[in-house]
């Protein structure tokens, strides 16, 4: 039981990073002004998350390896990030969801174990 749940909740957590990634582009794209605003935030957001993640989260190693709560916090607050960008592109009920999915995502991966 405790394979599947891990299994199952990875797929879910690659799915969460992928979307996490297409929600910061999708609102910088939204959330800039003009052509240079819109490129530099749909560019620069998702490359900031990418590199804290790589820093710090990534799956199968990380250069900076964390204590376990604050890697958590981290990761946690990442998704919730995300979240807010999406919520603040007017999407709210996805973002409430999506943030529901990654709350579950982390508690499952930090307490059942991958």
């Amino acid at each position: 039981m405790k394979t599947a749940v891990t299994a199952t909740n990875a797929g879910l957590a690659f799915a969460l990073e992928m979307a996490m990634l297409a929600v910061l582009v999708y609102w910088g794209i939204r959330t800039g002004g003009n052509g240079l605003a819109k490129t530099a935030l749909a560019v620069g957001a998702p490359a900031a998350a990418i590199a804290i993640w790589a820093t710090f989260l990534a799956a199968g190693g990380h250069p900076v390896n964390l204590p376990t709560v604050p890697e958590a916090a981290l990761k946690l607050a990442v998704f919730l990030i995300a979240a807010l960008a999406l919520a603040g592109t007017g999407h709210r009920t996805m973002a409430i969801g999506f943030a529901a999915l990654a709350v579950l995502s982390v508690l499952i991966e930090y307490t059942v174990g991958t």
